[in-house]
């Protein structure tokens, strides 16, 4: 029973700390280019490097990236 205690504190601490380093940013623009450029310079402006999660065209273009530290 203790172990599954520890297993479950420790997992806890994991999943806490690694949602503490990722952010996730959004990004609008006329073009997917440029939204993805506004989403680059985020990511430079808090020195962390970026993955992009999803995008959409409607009228404009919607980029939605995670911030990777």
């Amino acid at each position: 029973m203790k172990s599954i205690k520890t297993f479950v504190a420790v997992s806890a601490l994991a999943l806490v700390s690694f949602s503490s380093m990722a952010q996730n940013i959004t990004a609008t623009a006329s073009t997917l280019d440029a939204a993805e450029a506004k989403v680059a310079a985020q990511a430079k402006q808090s020195g962390a490097s970026y993955k992009i999660t999803g995008a959409r065209v409607d009228n404009q273009a919607y980029v939605t990236a995670e911030l990777i530290k």
